[in-house]
């Protein structure tokens, strides 16, 4: 037996150990071929890390860490979020290195939130400004489908309001836009290293003209296990009311988000947009909007023309004076639909007029009179697809909103149960297929503190959602928007048959 033939045995063994159930075939002689379908397995490790919430001494956070219950899974498994701080310091214990009182007593420290068991929230509440950056894990039977929601409420000041933001998985690339640089805004972007190495990141910003100058955009250094907020007045002195964005890792990976904060308007956490695409769903408009301005923006070299249709609980309609947008390569696009929403829910619903040119895209929603007005972000989310969760909802002030843009759809949604009691429900529902509808919420029975919404599709085509929490404090109508993207809880794993036989040919 040559070399070849032994390297190639070698690999099929690895393959099949990792996968644990994967196997090689060939077709048979008939040429049939015999491979089984993929089969849906739980993933066995989760990541997320959670931006640091605030540098207001006034700020009050709320983290909410939620396993759905998963088939397949194993009964052993655990979730936890850490400081960076304490995961540099168990690092360096675990490698021999030495450590310092500091790191000794850091490591000893309890992690900030640790999951009990899947189907059932655990929350933690922090005060004020210094709460850093968070970095979790998860494995075994929580790992599939783990959220972790930070909802900051701020009572005065720069970005007073509610701020909420779904912790995200650590990755190389992401878009916002939305953002801004304009004198009366503060926006910072949050950079997050969950590695044991340090990552190198580029930041550009894209707005009305083309792309922003910057002066010290690239090549930001993020340390291992730590959070690095980059404020954008600080990358470029122009000062433009849109831009987008952009996060690109040239080496390692972080999770990042934009934290916009508005004198006047309040603020809010805006999330990456979906991946540019042809074809976008903004979901979970609130209905009593008072504006809402889109923003789109499109990252190659041709121009995209996009019909905007706005899918509301009767049916798609087209905004008055809105019914296309044209997207320069590489500018920022805005356009100010104005009170568009009319009392009734919505989604926006982007398509190409001709040729699909990819674009991302968010929209700002601003609530409220005068000066008692809030703003909160909505990206262009991904599809529900097999199931989505959200966190931290409450028995009032959470609206859960889904639109089916292009076929019917039966969904079921389950309410989990509570974090400090209350018995789980479920209940099915049909979105129309071109609407939008604002569900009514299955609450627990016996609800005590907060639980989770966990989305699945049913039959039908693609289903996309919103979840609004709203709380008013002191006349202002404080808000956030969280989309419900697929979880990825699930992973196809090829089953086959195992046959040698086709290395000794």
């Amino acid at each position: 037996m040559n070399r070849t033939t032994l390297s190639l045995i070698a690999g099929v063994t690895a393959l099949a150990a990792i996968t644990g159930v994967a196997a090689l075939t060939t077709p048979d002689a008939s040429g049939t071929n015999t491979a089984k379908a993929a089969a849906e397995l739980p993933v066995e490790r989760s990541s997320l890390v959670c931006p640091a919430p605030s540098t207001s001494d006034l700020a009050e956070t709320t983290y909410t860490s939620f396993t759905p219950v998963t088939k397949g899974t194993g009964s052993d498994g655990k979730a936890e979020l850490r400081s960076g701080a304490q995961e540099s310091a168990g690092e360096a214990d675990a490698k021999g290195k030495k450590a310092d009182a500091a790191n000794k007593t850091d490591k000893a420290e309890k992690a900030v939130l640790t999951g009990k068991e899947p189907g059932t929230p655990v929350t933690e509440d922090v005060s004020g400004s210094d709460s850093p950056a968070l970095i979790g894990t998860a494995d075994g039977k929580f790992a599939p489908g783990w959220t972790v929601q930070e909802t900051t409420e701020v009572v005065a000041g720069t970005g007073r309001g509610l701020q909420g933001v779904n912790c995200t998985a650590p990755d190389t690339e992401f878009w916002f836009p939305g953002a801004s640089t304009a004198v009366d805004r503060t926006d910072y972007v949050h950079l997050t290293n969950p590695d044991d190495s340090a990552a190198v990141v580029d930041i550009e910003l894209y707005g009305k003209d083309g792309a922003l100058e910057t002066a010290v955009g690239e090549g930001i250094t993020v340390q291992p296990h730590s959070g690095e907020p980059i404020l954008l007045s600080t990358l470029t002195s122009e000062k433009q009311e849109n831009v987008t964005v952009h996060v690109n890792v040239r080496s390692g990976r972080v999770g990042a988000s934009v934290q916009a904060l508005d004198d006047k308007l309040g603020g809010d956490w805006l999330a990456a947009s979906a991946d540019p695409a042809g074809s976008l769903v903004v979901p979970g408009i609130p209905k009593d909007a008072k504006a809402v301005r889109l923003v789109a923006f499109t990252p190659g070299d041709a121009d995209a023309d996009l019909k905007v249709r706005l899918a509301s609980p009767s049916g798609e309609i087209t905004p008055a004076g809105n019914e296309t947008l044209h997207v320069k390569a590489g500018m920022t696009s805005a356009v100010d639909l104005g009170d568009v929403m009319r009392g009734e829910a919505g989604s926006l619903v982007l398509t190409p007029t001709d040729r699909a040119v990819p674009v991302v895209a968010a929209v700002r929603v601003v609530r409220g009179e005068g000066a008692k007005q809030e703003t909160a972000f909505i990206p262009a989310s991904r599809p529900v697809g097999t199931r989505a969760t959200v966190a931290d909802n409450k028995a009032k002030g959470t609206t859960l909103s889904l639109t089916a843009p292009f076929r019917s759809a039966e969904v079921n949604v389950t309410a989990s149960a509570g974090s400090d009691g209350g018995t789980a429900v479920s209940k099915t529902y049909t979105i129309k297929s071109g609407t939008t509808q604002d569900v009514e919420v299955p609450v627990p029975s016996g609800l005590k503190g907060t639980y989770a919404l966990t989305v699945e599709t049913v039959s039908g085509g693609p289903v996309y959602g919103g979840r609004t929490l709203a709380v008013t404090a002191e006349g202002v109508p404080g808000f956030t928007v969280q989309t419900l993207p697929d979880d990825r809880g699930m992973v196809a794993v090829p089953e086959a048959d195992e046959d040698l036989s086709v290395l000794q040919k």
